[in-house]
């Protein structure tokens, strides 16, 4: 070969490197697992919203795929399954129940609990270092069963006997009842277990509640009852029972009051461990994250129909009064 045909070979070579190189490359497609109770929008999009704010666009870069099975940790455990099998980089675990399924699951493939309790369920070792594939945020529920009671009394001082409301099926349940005893006894009230599995069991259990001589009603964290809440907010109504959620859509859909942290917005926080663990972090090394504002909100629409006077000093503190 002629020097002159050796030279532009060779320029043409480095040309064709140089376009190659300067070629825009493929991005890469994240895949995601969504593992839940149920499919409840206002939990979901706080994750999907705090996803776009990192840069993530389902459908362009990322690819979520979802999952809703109830509390049943059978049932939990083959969805759980179903997304491990797809190779996901990562899985996002609403709540208690379905975390401890992926748990079971997948030992390698990170999860990120978006809310739960994974302490007192056993999930991870410890909030600073969970030590396995899992990470998150906390729900910091049964911590809080305490001071909802005493906000409770405070706004209705007459209550003696108090219903419980819990999911049967949701071990937070069993967690936050364990530690509403001794604060409601403190306060000379007589606390009341009614668990329920399902809504067709609701009606019954405000028959219950009725029934015993209950003057109120605390709805125990749950991501089923947020799917539940309007039918219990109206049986509470017709049974005239004030009630105390930890979430304020209880309370902007007719309920008495409410005390817990911003759900909505520790989801949304979940999404930067999403971000995280895709860019390479280990769970075991990212602490547990915990609510750091607590929310109270009151219905003064509610407490009229109630009969209910709600102290000035309450109102002042509170966060959202509906009028």
């Amino acid at each position: 070969m002629r020097r002159r045909d050796f030279v532009i070979l060779a320029g043409v070579a480095v040309a064709d490197w140089s376009l190659a190189a300067a070629a825009p490359q493929p991005r890469k497609i994240y895949r995601l697992g969504y593992l839940a109770p149920a499919r409840i929008p206002n939990l979901i999009e706080p994750l999907q919203t705090g996803l776009h704010e990192l840069g993530y666009v389902e459908g362009s870069n990322i690819k979520i795929e979802y999952r809703f099975g109830g509390h049943e940790l059978e049932t939990l455990g083959k969805l759980a399954a179903e997304l491990v099998a797809l190779g996901p980089d990562a899985i996002v675990a609403f709540a208690t129940p379905p975390t401890i399924a992926a748990k079971r699951a997948t030992t390698t493939i990170p999860i990120v609990m978006a809310t739960g309790d994974p302490l007192r369920a056993e999930i991870v070792a410890s909030l600073a270092r969970p030590g396995s594939n899992i990470t998150g945020v906390a729900l910091y529920a049964s911590e809080l069963s305490g001071k909802r009671v005493e906000v409770f009394k405070e706004a209705v001082p007459g209550i003696t006997r108090l219903a419980i409301l819990g999911n049967a099926e949701n071990p937070v349940s069993q967690y936050s009842w364990e530690d509403t005893q001794p604060a409601a006894r403190q306060r000379a009230i007589e606390p009341q277990l009614f668990m329920v599995r399902g809504s067709d069991e609701l009606a019954g259990a405000f028959a219950a509640m009725q029934r015993t001589g209950a003057s109120a009603v605390v709805i125990l964290p749950d991501p089923m009852f947020n799917t539940w809440r309007r039918q219990i907010i109206a049986l509470a109504a017709e049974r005239g029972l004030p009630a105390m959620s930890q979430s304020r859509e209880y309370v902007e859909d007719g309920g008495l009051i409410s005390y817990g942290p911003n759900i909505p917005d520790m989801i949304r926080r979940s999404a930067a461990l999403v971000d995280k663990v895709l860019k390479g972090a280990k769970p075991a090394e990212l602490p547990i994250e915990q609510p750091t504002k607590f929310e109270l909100a009151i219905n003064l629409k509610t407490a009229e129909a109630l009969g209910l006077a709600i102290p000035a000093s309450l109102l002042a503190r509170a966060d959202e009064v509906i009028e």
